[in-house]
């Protein structure tokens, strides 16, 4: 039997694509279809009702009906459509074509006078023709669902949430694709109203019960699927129960573009820690965004990392006149690059390989290019890291940032924003010191340039850690449960700030758009997150029980790092702005002339890679910065007893 589903599947499949190849074979199954319809009503009529005329004058008659339901089935395109999807609406184009040749039956039957009742023959001919076609559409779809659901395929059972038309479309598009993973079997709603209905034949079941375990264990749910991220957003607490229980989750993305065949596809994949994390949608400015980048040639560097890359896919949907990637990093370069192309096929844009500690390279962008607005993500970020090597830091995130600050002002652009982190907020690392030092001279940059009357605007926009950014702790333990644990947390106490990549470039631009020359942007980060509770329901998320399955292992502060992070001085202030997710921090004003001697000589042991006395230079230009867990507390110590 086993084998007979198995030959059944792979014949009509080979049917399916002979037909999709060849789409005049549906027309041709059609006009036999029809003509079928016509003998059978002829047959009818010669036993019962009788002919005034011989049966060659009603064969002629039929002949006129085929060749005329053969124009009015390329008129309406009836055979176009693929049968296997067929659904009552899309019937019209049937309707019309059989209609419209019935009427010229009927018309040619009354002028060759062949039959006492004309309009009743017409009648059975269109009712069997109509009968015909439905019933072999029909029949392909039913064939069709069974050969593609029920042979050879292991599937999960799944419910969508809601009952919208979004959840009904997935039910759908699931019950009628081929090579599907899930079987639909039914809805649940957050509507009590809606419980123990039906829709597509499925039922409906309330998902506001204590919790609906016993209807999962009924239908053998393993599987629930989301309409989309707002949904998820709002059904946190459900979301959790369904996680504590092992379920699956799945979530339908936002539309990304059509396929090369110009379909809108459908997907659905898994729901990741980073969309329960994230908040509502951030609304900014879209008419102001626009009109300050309309057209505009716009540098991006660090442009291939993770907020880079995010800034320059929402800056595309603003029609940028030119679009210049900047980064170090060949192959995320190249990956981005081939992503472009794709999804924004007529943005004009230019990947530039360079380092930003290169003044050759960065004169040549100036000089091509002109940007005329420039978005500075470059940096290095890991603590760990740049607490090993400190002149590294200086050299990319104040050196660099000193460079590109210096052209765009030589070369009038109008704004330059500088994206820094929380870190540098009463820094206990090198790199979060590297950042405030970044800060310090894009600010007192600023001032001067105010003075003389010069035209480009810095602003520098600070926020803390990005879900799931290029090595961030998310991706680091969603590897250690792929490979089976230990998840490993510096401290159990330890807590973070997060904010998704989309919502913070956002913000980004929102500052960029009203922000005014010198001042530090400080975006609402929302509530802290403990990092051991992040980890556990990773692991709960997985599928899997803490401890357990997956052991949570603590390995101790690392060097520069500390429980909390902040996002503002003890001695600043901050005032608000048009946008309520958005402050102004009032930070202490810096000397432009004072600033740049001490970080000239910083750059100066930066380059002779005298670690100490690079980082006994940043803590003089940065008092708060108080080392942690590092061998550069003694620098602390020294100045202390000094």
């Amino acid at each position: 039997m086993k084998s007979f589903q198995f030959f059944l599947r792979g014949f009509f499949s080979r049917v399916l694509k002979i037909s999709l190849r060849h789409r005049h074979l549906v027309l041709e199954v059609d006009l036999i279809l029809s003509l079928l319809a016509f003998i059978f009503a002829g047959f009818v009529q010669t036993r019962y009702n009788g002919l005034t005329a011989g049966l060659s004058d009603l064969w002629l008659a039929g002949i006129v009906y085929i060749i005329v339901c053969g124009l009015f089935f390329l008129l309406f395109k009836s055979y176009r459509g693929l049968n296997r999807y067929s659904h009552f609406m899309e019937m019209w184009r049937l309707y019309a074509s059989v209609l419209g040749a019935g009427l010229v039956l009927y018309i040619t039957l009354g002028h060759m006078a062949i039959m006492t009742y004309p309009f009743f023959f017409t009648l059975i001919v269109l009712l069997s023709n109509i009968f015909l076609l439905f019933f072999v559409r029909f029949l392909v779809v039913l064939i069709f669902n069974y050969s593609m659901t029920y042979v050879g395929n292991s599937f999960k059972n799944a419910f969508i949430f809601g009952t919208e038309p979004h959840s009904i479309a997935i039910a759908q598009w699931l019950n009628k694709s081929g090579n599907r993973k899930y079987q639909v079997r039914g809805f649940l709603s957050p509507n009590p109203n809606t419980h123990k209905t039906r829709i597509s034949d499925l039922p409906v079941f309330y998902s506001g019960l204590e919790f609906p375990d016993w209807i999962f264990r009924k239908h053998e749910i393993s599987v629930i699927i989301f309409p989309d991220y707002d949904t998820v957003k709002r059904e946190k607490i459900f979301i959790d129960k369904l996680i504590h229980a092992g379920i699956q989750l799945l979530v339908r993305p936002p539309f990304e573009g059509l396929t090369e065949e110009g379909q809108a596809p459908m997907r659905i994949k898994p729901i990741q820690l980073e969309d329960l994390l994230g908040r509502e949608e951030i609304k900014i400015n879209m008419e102001q965004i626009a009109s300050q980048t309309n057209g505009k040639t716009i540098l991006v560097t660090g442009g291939a990392g993770s907020i880079g890359s995010e800034l320059i896919r929402q800056l595309a949907r603003f029609n940028p006149g030119h679009i210049v990637i900047f980064d170090s990093a060949e192959t995320p370069l190249h990956n981005l690059r081939l992503e472009l192309e794709v999804k924004f096929p007529d943005l004009k844009f230019t990947a530039v390989i360079g380092d930003m500690r290169q003044r050759p390279r960065l004169e040549y962008i100036f000089r091509d290019f002109k940007p005329e607005i420039i978005f500075h993500a470059a940096a290095y970020k890991h603590v760990p890291l740049m607490e090993e090597n400190p002149c590294e830091a200086i050299m990319t995130n104040v050196y660099g940032t000193k460079m590109l600050s210096k052209l765009a002002l030589e070369n009038e652009v109008e704004s330059f924003v500088m994206i820094s982190t929380d870190k540098a907020v009463n820094p206990t690392n090198v790199m979060g010191a590297s950042k405030r030092i970044a800060e310090i001279f894009i600010q007192s940059l600023a001032r001067k340039a105010q003075r003389e009357g010069m035209i480009t605007r810095f602003v520098t926009t600070r926020f803390g850690n990005v879900l799931g950014s290029n090595g961030s702790v998310i991706p680091h333990f969603r590897k250690q449960i792929e490979n089976g644990g230990p998840v490993t947390v510096t401290h159990p106490e330890i807590i973070r700030y997060f904010m998704t990549i989309p919502e913070a470039c956002r913000l980004v631009m929102e500052a960029a758009s009203f922000g005014r020359s010198g001042e530090i942007y400080v975006f609402d980060m929302g509530q802290p997150v403990k990092i051991a509770t992040l980890a556990r329901r990773m692991i709960e998320m997985a599928g899997l029980v803490p401890d357990k399955d997956i052991e949570i292992v603590y390995t101790g502060l690392r060097p520069g790092e500390k429980l909390y992070e902040e996002l503002l001085n003890d001695k600043e202030k901050t005032l608000p702005t048009s946008h309520e997710k958005i402050t102004v921090a009032q930070v202490r004003e810096y000397d432009f002339e004072d600033v740049r001697e001490q970080i000239l000589y910083m750059i100066e042991q930066a380059e002779k890679v005298n670690v100490m006395a690079t980082v006994s230079a940043m803590k003089a230009l940065v008092p708060e910065f108080i080392s942690k867990n590092s061998p550069y507390e003694e620098l602390d110590r020294k100045k202390v007893t000094a």
